[in-house]
């Protein structure tokens, strides 16, 4: 959105150009997101007047659904960029319960000559009429020697504000011409489409997602860019795309497409990078290259990419955007297959995949990394056994080892720690990862998942909220904001949920809210849906085990629950909130000793947000055993030390 007046904004030491989407700080452009940029615009233009937060939601993001969480991100955002006090009332002050009001005393600099400066939101005036009006109430002689004064002073005012207003301008465009066009400062959306497959050589089907990915991870240090994952591209596979709907879907700005042929050692790629809002074609090029030149694909595009949108990388970005070390060609294509399969959800053959890479070629880091992530898939959602979760630590140390700086391998790796019982050192990881990129959605969202499983449910929603604002597709299909759930958000927590959906994972979890809501017979449908899409899946069989006891079966209910218990304790697998979510449907059904043997083990193992389980009422059945108490002193202490290490200042 921009303001209705078409002039620049003077507030403190800031300056805001609606029209050229700029805020600059002493002459230096101030670095926004663009939800951020559209709130200061709509802020600003309310000065002084409460703006509620319904409205703002409508002017920011129109005709979409997003979560108040998304607001509250944004203004915590812009008053950091604004360096505003700690109570954050110098800029923009918050009227509780109902929205938001800019306070700071705003001067618009207009394009008339004539009003070159007025106080906004103000009584101030330079009209003559207001002059006149004060020197009636004067004696003649001084009304006289005062109109003398008056227009003496009055020319000086003029003269002073006319060289002001050259300066100003002369100096804002000269910073414009030194630091380049303004899309290169604020924080670009990328998606980077996998590439189409012109042969239609099914033998070289992989390469279309995996160099998407590839160019993808190799952004993914860029802090002017917010690039979509893999996850949400891989969608786009095989399909002639309208630039115009998939950037409505991904909620981008830029959008790079591309085509791919290959013929025996010969591969060709074509690529092009689209501004959306313009339709511009910010860059173009072909690559012919040897398929064993397969690596230098990724540096070239990414390369350019930066180059046609002049994106300014500071010293550590530019290190790290530097051309990978050579790797063995058919390790790298190992790889790329590897990353085929894995988003696919074919975690045994991609892991077969790295393995036979990281053989040829133990020096790549992100062979390591993706290794890491195929073993915890597996022993996750494939009930692999713990082998698999010493293996996939043992590779995700070797990448960061190999490249400590590697944001996939934290991320990755502080996954695997949180669903393992360490959440203590997810941290550590997760935060350092952001120093090095403050607009990575994954790194927000695993921040979010792991204060989530040590009770700090409103600093949980806050951080994936952030993620979403950065990407609304992030972790869509694979993880669910379970924070609102344990808050009682129950509306919340399902509004999150995708509506249309066709993924196990999501329908369940449906079904889960709308059991907490008591709407049973909508629960039933939608548990029964997920187990018959994915059986395997733990949270469908959890679900499956509910819909039994709605449809008063419980005994078949419990059947399936010991059986998945049998698994996990068989191959010491799953992770503890999962594992919860089974002592949930145990309590449900009525099997009070089973559910606390696992409600035990899923405490111990690392899932300890003590104010949703001391409140949670599908186990209200438990609270008058004596472990129950226990069990809840546990979890009690274990919060607090968490909240003590890591919110102390707090």
């Amino acid at each position: 959105m921009k303001l209705k007046a078409q002039g620049l904004y003077e507030f403190d030491r800031f300056c805001l150009d609606p029209t050229e989407q700029r805020l600059l700080c002493g002459g230096e452009q101030v670095q926004l997101t663009p939800k951020a940029f559209q709130i200061l615009c709509a802020l600003i233009e309310h000065h002084g007047r409460l703006i509620d937060k319904e409205e703002l939601i409508k002017k920011v993001w129109p005709n979409s659904f997003v979560e108040e969480a998304n607001l509250s991100v944004n203004i915590s955002s812009l008053r950091k960029a604004l360096g505003d006090t700690p109570d954050g009332q110098k800029f923009i002050q918050t009227v509780p319960k109902r929205g938001y009001r800019f306070v700071m005393p705003i001067r618009e600099i207009s394009n008339h000559s004539q009003t070159m400066v007025r106080t906004v939101g103000s009584s101030t005036t330079s009209s003559s009429a207001a002059d006149a009006a004060e020197q009636g109430a004067k004696p003649v002689a001084e009304s006289r020697a005062g109109k003398s004064f008056n227009r003496t002073a009055l020319g000086i005012g003029i003269a002073i504000l006319l060289v002001f207003a050259i300066v100003y301008f002369a100096y804002s465009r000269y910073q414009k011409q030194r630091t380049g066009t303004t899309a290169s400062r604020q924080v670009r959306r990328l998606a980077i489409l996998p590439f189409q497959n012109v042969n239609r050589d099914t033998n070289s089907d992989f390469l279309g997602f995996s160099l998407a990915d590839a160019i993808i991870a190799k952004l993914g240090y860029v802090s002017t860019l917010t690039v979509r994952p893999s996850s949400s591209i891989q969608k786009y596979r095989g399909q002639a795309v309208d630039p115009r709907k998939v950037a409505a879907e991904l909620d981008i700005d830029t959008l790079l497409t591309g085509t791919f042929i290959h013929e025996g050692d010969n591969l060709r790629v074509n690529a092009q990078l689209i501004d959306i809002k313009t339709q511009n074609i910010l860059w173009r090029d072909t690559l012919d290259l040897k398929y064993d030149k397969l690596l230098t694909v990724q540096d070239t595009v990414a390369g350019q990419i930066i180059k046609g949108l002049e994106l300014h990388l500071t010293s550590s970005e530019t290190e790290r955007m530097k051309p990978d070390a050579t790797v063995n060609a058919v390790a790298y294509e190992y790889y790329l297959r590897g990353v085929d399969l894995y988003s696919q959800a074919d975690f045994g053959k991609a892991i077969k995949m790295f393995e036979a890479s990281a053989g040829m070629d133990p020096n790549y880091a992100l062979t390591w990394a993706h290794l890491g992530t195929a073993y915890t898939a597996d022993a996750s959602f494939g009930l692999g056994g713990r082998d698999r979760y010493l293996k996939a630590q043992a590779a995700f140390l070797r990448a960061l080892s190999l490249q400590p700086a590697q944001i996939e391998a934290k991320i990755y790796m502080a996954n695997l720690l949180t669903d393992t019982g360490k959440v203590e050192q997810a941290v550590p990881l997760l935060r350092d990862a952001l120093k090095a990129n403050p607009n990575y959605p994954e790194t927000h969202w695993e921040l979010g998942y792991a204060y989530r499983f040590a009770g700090m449910l409103r600093e949980s929603v806050e951080e994936c909220a952030r993620a979403r604002a950065l990407d609304p597709g992030v972790k869509l299909n694979t993880s669910a904001m379970n924070a609102y759930l344990y808050l009682g958000q129950h509306d919340k927590f399902l509004d999150s949920v995708p509506k249309n959906s066709n993924a196990a994972f999501n329908i369940f979890y449906r079904g889960f809210g709308e059991y907490y809501k008591h709407d049973y017979q909508a629960a039933a449908q939608d548990f029964d849906r997920a187990f018959e899409l994915d059986p395997s899946l733990l949270q469908a069989g959890v679900g499956k085990a509910l819909s039994y006891g709605i449809n008063h079966e419980k005994s078949r209910g419990i059947e399936i629950l010991r059986e998945m218990q049998r698994k996990i304790e068989a191959r010491d697998v799953g992770d503890p909130e999962a594992s919860y979510k089974i002592a949930q449907a145990y309590a449900e059904l009525g099997d009070k000793p089973s559910a606390l043997r696992v409600l035990e083990r899923s405490i111990n193992n690392g899932f300890f947000p003590y104010s949703y389980l001391a409140s949670d009422p599908l186990l209200d059945r438990l609270r008058q055993e004596p472990k129950f108490a226990d069990l809840m002193q546990t979890a009690r202490q274990r919060h607090e030390a968490f909240k003590h290490t890591f919110f102390h200042n707090d």
